[in-house]
């Protein structure tokens, strides 16, 4: 089976819950649509992490969030086959997968491209009180370029997963107060906005909003799990 599910920031307790009652194995696939949060510290506090979620009998799937290192900055990150791609792991911990932004990965069939990053709106705070802020946390223009190019050359994608989402799509109810909306950076957004544009998708899926919710086509997930079906 393969579950979607939304941003965690290190919290996987509900997770764990879900492949307990459920009977998951290392064969089923738990997709975290951005700020897993398991690369934060770039640590032992990494590391220690890591071995609990080695624990869980099941693989994950993490797209890059904007509270989170790439995983190219992570000590022993390595590139390997993924589901028809490539994707991001460490040999001490094989059921950790980290998807590349412009990937198509084939999950039962099911084309999906992926697209990582975001803006933090929380950035100044964080900055202030000396937490954790990661300057490429907004996919690059080269990044940009390979989903670009993923695009031009895939004509049959079923489903965009993304941290996330279109600009169409944000959900101005769940903006955070104190926040000067006109210091916030949607460059991600408003580009997502130009992939919606171009993409006939049957399903769109994101985090980064901490909500659950349908709109359209799209699919904003937070506390669920989500079964990835025909």
């Amino acid at each position: 089976m393969i579950y979607v599910t939304g941003d965690k920031h290190r919290d996987f307790s509900g997770v764990h819950a879900f492949c307990r009652q459920n009977g998951t194995t290392t064969d089923d696939l738990m997709i975290v649509l951005g700020d897993a949060g398991i690369n934060y510290f770039n640590d032992g506090r990494d590391d220690e992490f890591k071995r609990y979620l080695s624990k869980i009998p099941i693989t994950f799937f993490c797209i890059h969030g904007n509270h989170e290192m790439r995983p190219w900055n992570v000590s022993g990150c390595v590139k390997q086959s993924f589901y028809g791609a490539e994707a991001y792991t460490q040999e001490q911990y094989p059921n950790i997968y980290y998807g590349i932004d412009g990937q198509i990965y084939n999950f039962l069939g099911i084309q999906t491209l992926v697209v990582g990053g975001a803006y933090s709106v929380d950035k100044y705070y964080r900055l202030a009180k000396g937490w954790k802020w990661f300057q490429d946390e907004h996919p690059s223009d080269e990044i940009k370029q390979d989903v670009d190019r993923a695009i031009e050359e895939h004509k049959n994608i079923h489903v965009v997963m993304s941290h996330t989402c279109p600009y169409r799509y944000t959900p101005f109810d769940r903006f955070m107060t104190g926040i000067d909306q006109s210091t916030v950076d949607n460059s991600t957004e408003k580009y997502l906005d130009t992939v919606d544009k171009r993409v006939g998708y049957w399903r769109w899926y994101c985090g980064h909003w901490h909500i659950d919710r349908t709109v359209d086509r799209l699919r904003f997930v937070f506390n669920d799990i989500i079964e990835i079906g025909d």
